[in-house]
């Protein structure tokens, strides 16, 4: 289960603290595949970064007991001074995965980046290094996927091959994602929590989730 207990996030402006969320509480339950709705600045891409550990609460405890990726459309960690090679490497010793040799080999044939994989991350379009990041999630075996707005990674046939690992990935983990075309959302999701106004609203149902979130 991924927890929020009592969760403020704020940044800091000129002009004092920006709150996204204040005294934020809710549960997410492992065996259901969640969209994330909520209108543009409710907080949905926040949201993610706080599950997948890559930014923290002002206050408050985010909990949960699963292994969670990255948001997949964030390439938070990647080092652009390093090859594609390097941060496969990087990437596997901060999750404590010993062998890294198969995990190069996958992200080096699905990213379909060929000679560019032994090259530094600058070097590539930021088409190659979506295509690098997806590839590099797809690679590790997490629990829950966070997926942030990437479903149109790449051309017709790879966006293709995309659906198709992450729908391998499915039966074994579940997804959270944020999306916001409502056909992928039904396509992908079975429950729905709905972030408005600093709250958040969870649907068992997608489609009453779905007419909530039309209706804000």
């Amino acid at each position: 289960m991924i927890a929020f207990n009592n969760v403020t996030k704020y940044y800091p402006t000129r002009f004092g603290p920006r709150y996204v969320f204040k005294s934020l509480s809710f549960a997410l339950p492992d065996d259901r595949d969640i969209a994330i709705l909520g209108l543009n600045g409710a907080g949905k891409s926040t949201l993610l970064r706080l599950i997948g550990g890559i930014d923290f609460p002002s206050s408050g405890k985010v909990k949960a007991n699963r292994f969670i990726s990255w948001p997949l459309a964030l390439s938070s960690g990647l080092q652009s001074t390093m090859t594609g090679r390097e941060n496969v490497r990087f990437v596997c010793r901060i999750h404590g995965l010993s062998r890294s040799k198969s995990i190069e080999d996958y992200v080096q044939d699905f990213s379909e980046l060929g000679q560019m994989f032994d090259l530094p991350l600058v070097n590539y379009s930021s088409g190659m290094r979506s295509k690098y990041s997806f590839a590099v999630s797809m690679a590790i075996d997490f629990d829950t996927y966070l997926i942030d707005e990437i479903m149109s990674v790449g051309d017709a046939s790879f966006a293709k091959k995309c659906k198709e690992a992450l729908q391998s990935k499915r039966e074994t983990s579940n997804i959270v994602m944020v999306s916001h075309n409502v056909s992928t959302i039904r396509d992908h999701c079975n429950a729905v929590l709905v972030l408005s106004h600093g709250n958040a609203e969870f649907y068992e149902s997608i489609e009453r989730g779905i007419y909530r979130y039309e209706n804000l």
